[in-house]
């Protein structure tokens, strides 16, 4: 069989899978199964319980629901204030997870220490850059930092002891480690595929994870504190959000089933690149790098909501009819963490010259909402999210695009992990859920008469 004959046999198959595989959208709310685990109203199912973190987007006042600014609270701790409080303080997504693993702030003998221990583990095992990274480079690093996550495994002789300490130690390397990964999985992208220049630098020990991550990546391993601070804040916006996402959810359902951490790990790297998790900021500037395409002013808010009804209407960008980075499934009013990054946004922006992109993107956050509410007549409040203004501030931090999502990555492991561990204290059992089954009975035909 040549291989055409396979690729036409698969092309037929696949009519076949759609016609079987088909459930009519009408019989969801018959049988009482909420699609995607959420209501009609997008309140997802309740599927578990945790003390590790709580979005909040409405007040409840005599049994009516609310619209409210949208709250995000790491172990009880609202997110405005643990940035407010690290005022020109380095270590702040350390701080974060330090919070989210143990439950409570460290105190800045506990923090340096915490810090410290990190950056033991910080250096991946000899060779592994060579013989794992380099071997296989690809434009997905997300699937390239998976790969080396499920190899690590290999390297290690406790990898299937599922005590509390044994895990918290992988999850400490995994957390120290995902910079080196998807760093240098770029930079072997970069070299064998772009035919560009290859840089392995090490990490520095006293150094954040943030600051680490812009030293191994560029070429003379410099940066400003500002970039490292807006950096080490968007980390810390990204490591965790409510427990109900699907890559957190992922990792708990496998926690629950008892495999290893960095199974748990790679599984919720799998579900992170799925362009309807992890990719949003990307969808973001590409929707930007086609409305600078078409807007010559970026002043002239006529010619703007011109160009954004165009884009709504499905008659500009990708057809879709989406303006990418407004809105979000969680929260009405507004999202806390874009609420909190904006500033640093716009002093990064000034500070490198963009202040007419900058005046873009304030424009199109006070115009998209009112077309999107208009014509969507959407009632909860329309917003921007944090994602509107993440792949902007990579972008001026001149991080490649093909980084954008593993930086997601190299955030949410501290909240992974942190789900990791208190599905292993708090239970013990194996998450499965049920389906309605359509299926009728039918009897068996032998083959010779089918």
């Amino acid at each position: 069989m040549q291989m055409q004959e396979f690729f036409d046999y698969v092309e037929h198959q696949s009519d076949i899978c759609k016609q079987n595989d088909s459930i009519e959208k009408e019989l969801y709310p018959e049988y009482g199964v909420k699609r995607g685990l959420r209501d009609e109203n997008g309140q997802g199912v309740l599927a578990g319980l945790t003390n590790i973190s709580e979005i909040k987007a409405f007040d409840y006042k005599d049994g009516e629901k609310i619209p409210c600014e949208g709250e995000l609270l790491y172990r009880g701790y609202n997110i405005r204030q643990l940035v407010e409080g690290s005022r020109d303080k380095r270590f702040v997504f350390e701080e974060g997870a330090y919070l989210l693993l143990f439950g409570e702030l460290p105190t800045e003998q506990q923090l340096k220490k915490f810090q410290e221990n990190l950056s033991v583990c910080m250096n991946l095992p000899t060779y592994f850059t060579k013989d794992v990274i380099m071997k296989a480079p690809s434009e997905d690093i997300m699937g390239a930092m998976t790969r080396s996550i499920l190899t690590l495994g290999s390297y290690d002789k406790r990898k299937d002891n599922l005590e509390i300490p044994n895990v918290l130690r992988q999850c400490m390397q995994l957390i120290a480690t995902f910079p080196m990964m998807a760093v240098y999985a770029y930079h072997a992208y970069n070299h064998y595929v772009q035919d560009g220049s290859m840089y392995i630098h090490r990490p520095q020990q006293e150094l954040s994870i943030a600051e680490n991550f812009l030293r191994i990546l560029r070429p003379d391993m410099k940066y400003s504190q500002l970039e490292a601070r807006v950096l080490d804040i968007a980390l810390l916006l990204h490591m965790e959000h409510g427990g109900g996402n699907n890559s957190t959810f992922t990792t708990r359902v496998v926690t629950s089933s008892g495999s290893d951490t960095y199974s748990v790990i790679a599984a919720a790297m799998s579900s992170l690149k799925g362009k309807k998790h992890g990719g949003a900021n990307l969808m973001v500037m590409n929707m930007m790098d086609d409305i600078k395409a078409h807007v010559n002013d970026y002043g002239d808010e006529e010619e703007i909501a011109h160009y954004l009804n165009k884009i709504l209407n499905k008659e500009a960008f990708d057809h879709k009819g989406l303006i990418y980075g407004m809105g979000h499934a969680v929260y009405s009013l507004s999202d806390p963490r874009e609420k909190v990054f904006k500033k640093f946004v716009e002093q990064l922006a000034s500070e490198k010259g963009r202040d007419e992109d900058m005046l873009l993107y304030n424009n199109i956050e006070k115009i998209a909402p009112r077309l999107i509410g208009e014509q969507r007549q959407i009632f909860k409040g329309v917003s921007p999210n944090v994602d509107f203004y993440s792949g902007f501030v990579y972008e001026m931090l001149d991080i490649p695009r093909e980084l954008y999502t593993p930086l997601f990555a190299i955030a949410r492991i501290a909240g992974w992990s942190a789900h990791r561990l208190e599905e292993l204290i708090t239970t013990d059992k194996i998450i499965r859920p049920a389906y309605k089954s359509l299926a009728t009975k039918k009897e068996y035909i032998p083959r010779e008469v089918r």
